[in-house]
């Protein structure tokens, strides 16, 4: 198929080739253009070639085009408020081959070498190299350089905008995918996102239609949605010639390989038997991303680097398939920093973690039914607490699942060390868990001729390491060399001892293994050397050390701009808007649907207890009853016991230089001990809270608490932090964020120490609009995409008076006095920190700086003037304050302030949702007798607002020069006079009661009657005068 580029409107033609058609391709072209005023919707049309005028196109592309991936909308930074549109087509990709000939119809698999994006809406990114060598249309022949010269009277800049250097918005998109590890099925008659038998017990016409697709495993997914809809749309026999077109392409990212070898025959017949054994491995798309940035599991049960691979074995008389797993430990952990060879490991939300963990192995074992895991994590300190945490989130689940889930753990390294690799091969088998479940759970065969399961796979191994790359390749290879060979024994003994497949399948794995490690590491696999020759290599050992040092440096440097290309392939940014389809019925549905929110969700309240404290480096020293339960939260259940306390903590260690280059976690863990027994040991006890997060910057920390009932319900937990100290290289000052979703609602907590000393306020300043600009979660949320935002911090602002004058006024209780002279406040007002935040009333002296264990303001020698450093302030239309103090806790010279919220948190119902969504459809498609579908769609999608008004004047019309409105305005129904305001108006004062008396007068005065000209022919009218003003009762 070729790609053309018309204008006037711009528009993108994707047309079946004339070589196509001959191969039996229906001629057809698939036409998309932008709608007006909608940048982010696109106008499709799939009609026959011969109703498309080619005869004023530019071919974009002298290559083939493959198929389209879809359309993606990118946000431009050069110029505000701007969005172009992209299509993205396969310019390059190779046929590897037919992984089951033996199947009624080719299973062909094709690898993707180049992408290549064209805008839908702006010319900017036009490729021009490629236009030059452009080829001319089938209709084209001396329009071919007007078209051109037009185009360069279009875009006179373009030369200048290619040499001056700007970087394609869709670069970091075509690296990715044109990587060499993404493959889509040649013919829309096979799925190459399920496994065999996953499509075997499919029926007939769902195993042929493209929609039918595992969504873990396509990557295009969010990006092809729109047309894989617009595909819905088309009457059946539509679809199926779009289907046979192959416009649309569902790519698959992760490795294929397959050779085709000869097998020995039985004697009875001399000729060989041809075999094609293959690889699959799809990798998954749910939780994807790089090494460092991407680990653990998420709130849905998605792990790091899962991949489902199947070795598949082809003849004339079965085919074999056999798959397994492999995936991140499914707990909430993360690397964080510089990241060298001795990796440091957080359990980020231990307390936390078995709702996602249960929700993993709940969609393995309905997927795939029994599950194994086999856990090659080593005994060292980073790895140990991995193996300790899944084994004890495992024990529990199993409560759930009993036999049908269960763990092996093995320490690879430690084997390999004591015995070598070879020990490994031997051993693995004879393993507790291992050998009985190879016999258990089987593998799937079919009969080659009619697809007909002889027999089924019942369960699956599930194989991690740390990163789940040459360890677990090692692994899973020696595994499904075992599976094939219990299947060669069953079916042709002889066939074990054939060399070449099994050469061929350690080629596969090992070609595996590099592929999958490229993608989630940025190097080739360790230990394929073995994996390949069986035997370990003096080059095999320099190939694998040189891996890790560029490991080191790909993961600490490359990946984050990496990661941000696959959220953004994914849509998994914040910021981002999936393309949609015009389409009238779907578009008023989205859009009631919006509307109704009430009709499918529902509110609870939600209670916050936020709280900050500078500690001044010092230990607990005293209970934290009168902070975390303060007096006036007594009386109120619902604020004692609040969901969630949000904890912020500034000088939590020494700001010493040793601090600031490695600070010490132990301080920060012997604070979260000391709450967590404070929390279980109060009185009154009602309920259990666990720790949720925490994270910590040198000094300033935050930890946040829950109710132990609702880690089921908080979801999307992160953290981050922005250094600010040294212009943002020191982490002596700076912020911590941590950020979730309570059911649908999301909440965003910082905790901040800014800049220090009385006049630095400028400073101040500085230092929040670098946390506010630069404090990023992953996915591109920031501070300002939550519901509800709320900052417990050492502001470290001060009162503009002097050190005498503070201080009397504190002593007398003078604080609105002092009020006037507050920094923060002063700064609030000018709009220059914390716009659209409120703080509560300030009904305390001020909580700095104190001497450690009196109540007595700083006596030392610098006499510090006392001020409100330490401040929680808020934003969000739900949220309500219902205290905010502090507590008369002595330990630092900072006293500890507090405030309890009142939250109002939705919760969506997705069944309701989508029954309404249902009735919708079918209130807008169903039609009155007499009435036509098509002329209620057009009025759907064409209605005006302002269909009572009269039409528009125009040169020798005027809209009030008609019969029915002589003279006169209009008022549509339900409107009134805009410029009317009434007299209880509150943005004026009513007028006086003279003015209002001499108006009626004039009201009441006869119109005089005046001849009318006759009008002159061709001349308007003059408009009328506006309507009279409506009189109040009584004239007042």
């Amino acid at each position: 198929m070729h790609l053309y580029l018309g204008e006037s409107p711009r528009t993108l033609y994707l047309v079946t080739s004339s070589q196509e058609e001959s191969q039996g391709r229906p001629s057809r072209a698939l036409v998309l253009r932008v709608a007006e005023n909608n940048p982010t919707q696109a106008i499709a049309e799939f009609l026959p070639k011969d109703q498309v005028n080619l005869s004023n196109v530019v071919r974009l592309t002298s290559r083939v085009v493959k198929g389209c991936l879809g359309l993606i909308c990118i946000e431009q930074a050069l110029r505000e408020n701007s969005a172009d549109m992209f299509l993205a087509v396969v310019t390059s990709a190779t046929d590897l081959g037919n992984a089951r000939p033996s199947a009624a119809l080719p299973e062909s698999i094709a690898k993707i070498h180049d992408v290549s994006f064209y805008s839908l809406t702006s010319s900017r990114w036009d490729d021009l190299s490629l236009i030059g060598d452009a080829l001319p249309s089938p209709s084209l022949d001396s329009d071919v350089m007007s078209m051109r010269d037009a185009r360069e009277t279009y875009n006179p800049n373009a030369n200048a905008t290619a040499a001056a250097g700007f970087e394609h918005p869709c670069l970091p998109l075509t690296k990715i995918l044109s990587s060499g590890s993404f493959y889509y099925a040649l013919g829309p008659h096979w799925d190459i996102s399920s496994r065999l038998s996953e499509r075997l017990s499919r029926g007939v016409s769902s195993a042929r239609d493209v929609a039918m697709f595992d969504e873990r495993f396509v990557w295009n997914e969010y990006i092809v949605r729109s047309l894989l809809d617009f595909r819905a749309r088309l009457d059946p026999q539509e679809r199926d010639e779009l289907d046979q077109c192959q416009f649309i392409v569902l790519a698959i990212q992760g490795y294929v390989g397959l050779f085709t070898l000869p097998l020995p025959a039985p004697p009875t017949n001399g000729s060989p038997v041809i075999a094609t054994v293959c690889l699959i491995s799809r990798l998954g798309s749910k939780r994807a991303g790089t090494r460092f940035n991407t680990r653990g599991v998420d709130d849905d049960g998605n792990t790091a680097n899962f991949v489902e691979t199947e070795t598949i074995l082809s003849t004339d008389q079965h085919s074999f398939s056999y798959v397994q797993v492999r995936g991140s430990v499914p707990l909430f952990w993360e690397q964080q920093g510089l990241q060298t060879f001795g990796q440091r490991i957080q359990i980020t939300r231990p307390h936390a973690s078995q709702p996602a963990f249960e929700r993993h192995f709940a969609q393995l074992t309905e997927e795939y039914g029994a599950t194994h895991a086999i856990n090659l994590l080593g005994s060292k300190d980073h790895e140990a607490s991995l193996t300790t945490a899944y084994a004890r989130h495992l024990q529990l689940a199993k409560g759930v699942w009993g036999d049908d889930v269960g763990i092996t753990h093995f320490d690879f390294h430690h084997a390999v060390r004591v015995s070598g690799h070879d020990s490994v091969v031997r051993d693995l088998r004879r393993l507790d868990g291992v050998g009985d479940n190879t016999d258990r759970f089987g593998f799937t065969m079919c009969d080659a001729s009619t697809d007909e399961v002889i027999t089924e796979q019942k369960g699956v191994f599930r194989t991690n390491c740390l990163d789940c790359l040459d360890r677990t390749n090692f692994i899973q290879d020696i595994l499904s060399r075992y599976t094939l060979e219990q299947y060669l024994s069953l079916v042709r003994r002889e066939w074990l001892q054939s060399h070449a497949l099994w050469s061929y399948h350690r080629e596969l794995w090992a070609e595996n293994g590099d592929a999958l490690s490229r993608i989630y590491a940025g190097t080739g696999a360790l230990n394929t050397s073995f994996t390949r020759s069986g035997k370990r290599t003096l080059a095999g050992v320099l190939s694998d050390a040189t891996k890790s040092v560029s490991r080191a440096y790909i993961n600490n440097f490359q990946d984050k701009g990496k990661q941000v290309a696959i959220d953004l392939f994914l849509g998994n940014l914040s910021n981002q808007t999936q393309v949609t389809i015009f389409d009238p019925i779907h578009d008023s549905v989205r859009a009631a649907l919006a509307q109704r929110l009430p009709e499918y969700s529902s509110t609870r309240t939600c209670t916050i207890f936020a709280g900050t404290w500078n500690l001044n480096g010092r230990p607990p020293s005293e209970s934290l009853l009168p902070w975390l339960f303060p007096r006036e939260s007594r009386a109120n259940h619902r604020v004692h016991s609040p969901d969630m306390f949000v904890l912020g903590f500034q000088e939590i260690v020494p700001l010493t230089a040793q601090q600031i280059v490695q600070t010490d976690p132990e301080k920060k863990r012997m604070w979260e001990t000391t709450i967590l027994r404070t929390l279980d040991q109060r009185p009154r006890k009602k309920c259990d809270y666990v720790l949720l997060r925490s994270e910590q910057l040198v000094g300033t920390a935050l930890i946040v608490l829950v109710k132990a009932e609702l880690t089921a319900v908080i979801r999307s937990v992160e953290a981050t932090t922005r250094k600010t100290g040294l212009r943002g290289m020191s982490g002596n000052k700076g912020a911590v964020g941590i950020r979730l979703e309570y059911h649908d609602t999301s909440f965003c907590f910082v905790t901040a120490h800014l800049a220090a000393g009385h006049s630095n306020i400028e400073e101040r300043n500085a230092d929040y609009r670098t946390i506010v600009n630069g404090l990023h979660f992953l996915r591109g949320k920031t501070i300002e995409s939550h519901d509800n935002v709320i900052w417990l911090a050492d502001t470290n602002y001060r009162i503009d008076f002097d050190n005498n004058t503070v201080r009397g006024f504190a002593r007398d209780d003078e604080l609105d006095a002092l009020l006037v002279a507050d920094q923060l406040k002063l700064a609030m007002d000018d709009g220059v920190v914390f716009r659209g935040y409120t703080e509560g009333p300030i009904l305390f002296k001020p909580t700095y700086r104190y001497d450690v264990g009196t109540d007595n303001y700083d006596t030392s020698e610098k006499m510090r003037i006392p001020a409100w450093t330490d401040r929680v302030l808020y934003r969000g239309n739900l949220l309500d304050l219902s205290l905010y103090s502090r507590a008369e806790l002595r330990g630092s010279d900072h006293r500890p302030v507090y405030a309890a919220f009142r939250a109002t948190v939705h919760i969506i119902d997705p069944d309701k949702k989508e029954a309404l969504s249902r009735l919708l459809f079918e209130n807008v498609t169903s039609t009155a007798p007499g009435e036509k579908l098509d002329e209620k769609l057009a009025a759907l999608a064409f209605a005006s607002h302002d269909n009572d008004l009269p039409p528009p004047s125009s040169d020798t019309y005027s809209w009030w020069d008609v019969p029915d409105i002589p003279d006169s305005m209009p008022i549509p129904a339900g409107s009134t006079n805009p410029f009317y305001s009434p007299t209880e108006s509150p943005l004026s004062a009513s007028p006086s009661s003279s003015d209002e008396e001499l108006f009626n007068h004039v009201l009441s005065l006869p119109i005089p009657m005046v001849p009318t000209p006759a009008p002159t022919p061709g001349v308007k009218k003059p408009p009328p005068p506006p309507p009279p003003r409506p009189r109040t009762a009584g004239g007042a």
